[in-house]
């Protein structure tokens, strides 16, 4: 398995006291400067979560086609766009766009999304959640029609006035090959994971799920990956699919990591998010070599083939360019990864 590795930045900003990042404009652009410095260092993707009415990135496709402009290999993408609040038709041009602005570099993770800040944000947007009270519907159905758009459907009536007398559906335009074998759900729970493999998208698990059977956070992970692959040999898909995981990676080297993070790793965290039961994976943090051997025993890690390390973009460029740095030379190697130049 070619085992890849990229980043993923939450893009907060806030202007309080220590922080890097005071402005939406300063997400924005340590955003590209962050992809830029990652695909330098051999890494092989660009991520970014997407949240509304909050200091976070939102919007995601003007940023994505910033960061296509100035790097030429990484994937670029999202994990995840809240498909709640989504216009799929719209979204599917953007999409579109973006990719071939990126020359094919696109990976997009999508799905219900998580808490938001604003209670049925999306109705804010124009959207009904009617009797969905958490959404899950509403995003799915624009998910289809997304992925139908994607794939060419016919999805509006042509004006024979306007076509030479042609009639018919309409696809999107411009349409972007290969982008519908690039959609990630952002799947958090096993059998949300099975649906995602019967649907034919890739696999993006976070650092939480919301469900607990008692087991260790990587190894109930794990049991999704392994769940998720077998809904799809049974689905009988073609291709092979792609599964993500997402991990707190803090190696601590000088006094400034040590302040920030202390210097050993936690545990996995059980509590209760939107009234359920999860278990929240662990942060790595200490020496390099220690956490190149906590990885390496990771169950989940072993068996995705993409790792996605989240970032603390607030310390700002520098910071996480040096952080993502000590692990591509020290910490990745366990895990069976080489840079990519």
């Amino acid at each position: 398995m070619d085992k890849k590795i990229g980043f993923l930045s939450f893009g907060n900003w806030n202007p309080g006291r220590g922080s890097q990042v005071r402005t939406g404009r300063d997400a924005l652009v340590q955003s590209v400067e962050l992809a830029v410095a990652a695909e330098e260092l051999g890494l092989d993707g660009a991520y970014y979560r997407v949240h509304h009415f909050a200091r976070q990135l939102a919007a995601p496709f003007p940023l994505l086609a910033a960061v296509a402009a100035r790097t030429s290999r990484i994937e670029i993408g999202t994990g995840v766009i809240d498909m709640r609040y989504e216009n799929p038709l719209y979204m599917a041009e953007e999409a579109a766009i973006s990719d071939l602005l990126s020359d094919g570099r696109l990976q997009l993770g999508i799905s219900r999304g998580s808490p938001e800040t604003a209670l049925r944000g999306a109705e804010s947007f124009g959207y009904s959640f009617a009797g969905d009270a958490e959404g899950g519907d509403l995003a799915r159905a624009h998910t289809e029609v997304f992925r139908a758009a994607l794939a060419g459907a016919g999805v509006a009536d042509a004006n024979p006035a306007m076509t030479g007398g042609v009639s018919g559906k309409l696809a999107i335009q411009p349409q972007a090959p290969g982008l519908g074998d690039r959609i990630w759900w952002g799947a958090g729970t096993r059998d949300t994971g099975v649906w995602t493999a019967r649907q034919g998208m890739n696999l993006m698990s976070s650092t939480l799920l919301s469900e607990d059977t008692g087991i260790p956070f990587d190894e109930l992970q794990a049991e999704q990956i392994e769940r998720y692959r077998a809904a799809w040999a049974e689905a009988g898909w073609e291709r092979e699919p792609r599964v993500s995981v997402s991990r707190s990676v803090m190696p601590v080297v000088t006094d400034e990591d040590r302040m920030y993070f202390g210097d050993r790793s936690g545990e996995d965290q059980v509590g209760l998010l939107g009234g359920v039961r999860s278990r929240f994976g662990k942060t790595y943090a200490g020496p390099p070599d220690q956490l190149a051997e906590e990885l390496s025993k990771d169950a989940a890690v072993r068996e995705a083939d993409t790792l996605l390390l989240t970032v603390p973009n607030m310390l700002g460029v520098d910071y996480n360019t040096r952080l993502l740095e000590t692990v591509v030379r020290e910490v990745a190697p366990a895990i069976g990864w080489t840079p990519k130049h």
